[in-house]
C-alpha cells in the first residue's frame, strides 16, 4: 500500500521542481492575463468592438428607400441581419408603452414629487388594434388613418371612479399630423368632452412624462446613429423598504413576488449572461429638423437588448445637451404568437432629472382579448362612456402606498459612455440622489452631511 508523502516533508529541491510544474501545467490551461480597459467594462464604444460582435451591425448611414414612402426602408420590415442604425430604431418602435394588440389590463400607477407627495391611481383598459398585430399594421396604414383605440376606466382614488378616456390614435406622417382624438367623460359633468389636440411635449396632469413618453415616437423622424453595446443588470430598482410586489396573471391569479427575482426580460428570454445581464446596443436618435422643429428632446439614448431590440432604457436630452428625463423598464412576453416581437412592459418608472419629478406603472392582469364586431360597436366610441358600465371589471394590488415604497430613481451610470453622455444635475437633485443611494429608499430633503 502506498504512503501519502506531504510535499513539505519532501527535499527542496523536489518543492521547487513541484512548484514548476504546476506553474507550466497553469499557463499550458491559459493562466488569468489582464483585462484591457475595454474587457474590464460593461461597455463598449462601436470602435472597440470585435468583427464578432459587429456581425449584425451594418454600418451604412445611407440606406435603399421605399418607392411610395421615401422616409421607409426599402427592405420589408422587420428586416433581416445585418441591421443599420434606422432598422435598429424602426424594430424598437415595436414597444411602446402600450401593446400593439388586443388586449385588456388594469394599470397602477402613481408619480412622486420631490417633496415626497405621492398621488396614485388604477385604471382598466381595454385596447383594440388593427390587424396584423404589431408595428406592421401601423406601417401599413395610411397617413390619417386609425390603427388603435384605447378606452380607460379609473377604478382609483374613489373620486376619480367613473372618470373614462378614450383614445383613438392615428397614423402620421409630416402631412397627417394629428396623432390622437381624446374624449373624456366625468360622472360630475355628466356628459362626454373632446379634447383638444395635445401637444408632444405636453406632460401629462400630476405626471413627469409627456405624451410622446407615452405614445412613442416614430423613428423616421430621427437620424441613427450606433455608439456601441452594454449589459444591462439592473433597471428598475425597489426600495429596501419593499421587496416583493403582489402581481396578478392574465387568469387572475394573484401573488407575491420577490423583488430579487424579477428578470430585466421575464423568464422566458433565453439571452442572459451568466451573471443575469441583458446584452444592448445603444443606439441614437436626432431628431430631424424638417420633422421636428424645435423638439424638446432633440437627442435620445436608447439601450435596446440585441436579440428582439426591446428598449429597457431611454434618456431624452434636452436642446443644450443636459439630460431631460430616463425610463427604465422591466419586460414580459405577453403574446408568444408574436415571437421575439410579443413582448411587452411590465413595471415602467420615469424620471424627469430637471425636476427630479419620479412616476410609475405596472401593468397588471394583462391579458390579450378578442373583441366581437359588436364589442368594437359598443365600447369604443364616446357614447358608451355616458352609461359608466365596467365591461371587464379588475382588480389590482401592485401598489405603492407610502412615499418611501416607491421605486428608487434611475441609475446614472455616470461612468457609461462618457463621451456621449452629459449628465449635470441641479444640486439640490444630486444631494437627494446620494442620499437615496445611502439609505435604499426615496429620500425627500437632504441630509446635512449630504449636502455639504
Amino acid at each position: 500500500m502506498r504512503r501519502f508523502v506531504p510535499t513539505c516533508f519532501l527535499p527542496v529541491p523536489f518543492r521547487s521542481l513541484l512548484l514548476l510544474v504546476f506553474v507550466l501545467f497553469v499557463a499550458g490551461l491559459g493562466a488569468p492575463r489582464v483585462l484591457t480597459a475595454a474587457e474590464s467594462r460593461s461597455w463598449k464604444y462601436l470602435s472597440e468592438l470585435s468583427e464578432a460582435e459587429r456581425q449584425n451591425i451594418d454600418l451604412r448611414t445611407e440606406t435603399p428607400r421605399d418607392t411610395t414612402l421615401s422616409y421607409l426602408p426599402a427592405e420589408p420590415y422587420p428586416f433581416t441581419p445585418p441591421y443599420t442604425a434606422e432598422e435598429l430604431g424602426f424594430r424598437s418602435m415595436e414597444f411602446p408603452h402600450m401593446a400593439r394588440w388586443n388586449h385588456v389590463q388594469i394599470e397602477d400607477f402613481g408619480s412622486i414629487m420631490p417633496t415626497g407627495y405621492l398621488s396614485t391611481g388604477k385604471i382598466i383598459v381595454l385596447a383594440i388594434h388593427s390587424h396584423p398585430e404589431g408595428l406592421e399594421s401601423y406601417l401599413r396604414a395610411k397617413p390619417g388613418e386609425i390603427f388603435t383605440r384605447w378606452l380607460s376606466q379609473d377604478t382609483a382614488p374613489p373620486e376619480n371612479l367613473g372618470n373614462q378616456l378614450l383614445m383613438i390614435h392615428h397614423r402620421t406622417d409630416r402631412e397627417a399630423t394629428t396623432k390622437t382624438d381624446m374624449f373624456g367623460y366625468s360622472p360630475v359633468l355628466r356628459r362626454v368632452r373632446r379634447f383638444p389636440q395635445p401637444r408632444r411635449q405636453d406632460r401629462f396632469p400630476d405626471q413627469p412624462i409627456t405624451f410622446d413618453d407615452f405614445l412613442g415616437r416614430d423613428a423616421w423622424e430621427s437620424t441613427w446613429r450606433v455608439i456601441g453595446t452594454d449589459v444591462l443588470t439592473e433597471t428598475v430598482r425597489f426600495p429596501t423598504t419593499r421587496q416583493t410586489i403582489t402581481l396578478m396573471s392574465g387568469d387572475g391569479t394573484m401573488k407575491d413576488v420577490s423583488a430579487k427575482s424579477l428578470k430585466l426580460m421575464g423568464d422566458a428570454y433565453p439571452f442572459y449572461t451568466p451573471e443575469g445581464g441583458v446584452p444592448c446596443y445603444v443606439i441614437e436618435a436626432k431628431a430631424k429638423p424638417e420633422w421636428l422643429t424645435d423638439y424638446y428632446a432633440p437627442r435620445i439614448l436608447y439601450w435596446v437588448d440585441q436579440h428582439h431590440f426591446y428598449p429597457l432604457r431611454t434618456e431624452a436630452y434636452g436642446p443644450q445637451g443636459e439630460l431631460v428625463s430616463l425610463e427604465d423598464r422591466i419586460a414580459e412576453m405577453y403574446n408568444p404568437e408574436l415571437k421575439e416581437r410579443g413582448y411587452h412592459n411590465l413595471i415602467t418608472v420615469w424620471w424627469n432629472a430637471q425636476l427630479d419629478f419620479l412616476a410609475f406603472s405596472v401593468h397588471d392582469a394583462h391579458r390579450r382579448q378578442e373583441w366581437s364586431e359588436k364589442d368594437q360597436e359598443v365600447y369604443f366610441n364616446p357614447d358608451f362612456m355616458r352609461r359608466v358600465w365596467f365591461p371587464i371589471p379588475m382588480k389590482t394590488q401592485a401598489t405603492v402606498r407610502r412615499p418611501e415604497e416607491g421605486f428608487l430613481r434611475p441609475h446614472l451610470y455616470r461612468d457609461k459612455f462618457p463621451e456621449e453622455r452629459k449628465l449635470i444635475l441641479a444640486p439640490e437633485v444630486e444631494a437627494r440622489i446620494q442620499a437615496q443611494d445611502a439609505a435604499g429608499r426615496l429620500v425627500f430633503t437632504e441630509a446635512p452631511n449630504v449636502a455639504q
